[in-house]
């Protein structure tokens, strides 16, 4: 008998990267779920059971999770910075999914529960310089995530440890620390730094202009993880006995500005920045510290961050300039719940 796996978020971005590793898989059923139209999903196959349907409803949950062995849960609002600081409510109706997919996991006895949380859960106070050190698991409390986005997957993971405590069942949580890569959004403004700053510097290029806007001073730095490292990091931890939460991140920690070099010379072409002061910026600092998901789970990333985003830009860059299914990859309403 196959294994039944739903993919909530399966037409976001690591929703349908997860899919896409588990469809070669011949003893694996696949269900695939997301608020999105179908025209919409990133990456949507005709092998799998596909629904375009709010989980906000506890129906629609109970209806989806019927006969599933494992959920994974990547479904939520979010995007960038520029979405995140502009529409916390919206961020914040996500715990509705959660807590419905948790509810309807128990009442259909799903084997295992995947949530996927962030590092937008990490106490702000430790991250107000530029370069700090990387943030461990524990340093999640005394709380004090990000507003809106960031209280909701911290509710959301604690959500998930009193399911298995109260009721059995089996929960993995990671925290992604900016995941990024080729097949996801680069524009509309849900769209994250790397993506953002490849479509701006290949648009730079395209029109022969010399100047592109940059959030901030640039100075503020961030680790990006690469989509593939993403996936088996995910899987991972998954596949692991332990129910703990750890980060799936990067220990590259680098500026905007820093990533903007990188990508001018994947380019090959130089621009000057207009630094936007005004702009959503975030937290000052943030990297992760994998010293515990690689002691208990054995997991570290594998591609550099140049690596990452030449095949980024690379992919980018196709859209851009083929034309071709811009508007699946950055349109910024079409997800309004």
């Amino acid at each position: 008998m196959k294994t039944k796996i739903l993919v909530c978020g399966a037409g976001g971005f690591i929703g349908g990267h997860l899919v896409s590793r588990f469809l070669n898989d011949k003893n694996t059923e696949l269900i695939c779920v997301d608020i999105k139209p179908f025209e919409y999903w990133f990456q949507k196959y005709e092998d799998t059971k596909n629904f375009c349907l709010d989980l906000k409803d506890y129906n629609n949950a109970l209806k989806v999770t019927e006969g599933v062995d494992y959920v994974f849960n990547f479904a939520c609002n979010m995007g960038g910075m520029g979405f995140i600081e502009n529409n916390k409510a919206e961020c914040m109706l996500s715990v509705l999914v959660n807590t419905n997919l948790l509810r309807a996991s128990v009442k259909h006895k799903c084997k295992k529960f995947f949530f996927s949380s962030s590092a937008c859960v990490y106490n702000a106070s430790k991250q107000k310089d530029t370069f700090v050190e990387g943030l461990k698991e524990e340093d999640a409390y005394p709380a004090d995530p990000e507003d809106g986005y960031g209280w909701e997957k911290l509710f959301s993971e604690r959500m998930c440890r009193h399911f298995s405590e109260d009721f059995g069942l089996e929960t993995r949580v990671v925290r992604y620390h900016n995941i990024y890569g080729p097949i996801g959004t680069f524009d509309g403004g849900r769209e994250k730094a790397p993506a953002a700053l490849c479509r701006k510097i290949i648009l730079a290029k395209k029109n022969n202009k010399k100047i592109i806007d940059v959030w901030g001073d640039g100075e503020q730095t961030r680790s990006f993880l690469y989509i593939d490292d993403c996936i088996k990091g995910t899987m991972d931890v998954f596949e692991s006995n332990n129910q703990d939460v750890f980060n799936i991140g990067s220990e590259e920690q680098v500026s905007i500005n820093q990533m903007i070099q990188i990508i001018e010379e994947i380019a090959d072409y130089k621009v000057k920045k207009n630094y936007q002061l005004d702009k959503p910026k975030g937290v000052r600092g943030r990297s992760s510290d994998n010293t515990y998901v690689n002691k208990k789970i054995g997991w570290k990333p594998n591609f550099t961050l140049r690596e990452g985003l030449e095949k980024t830009y690379v992919w980018i860059e196709q859209q851009i300039l083929g034309g071709s299914n811009i508007d699946k990859f950055s349109k910024s309403n079409i997800e309004k719940r």
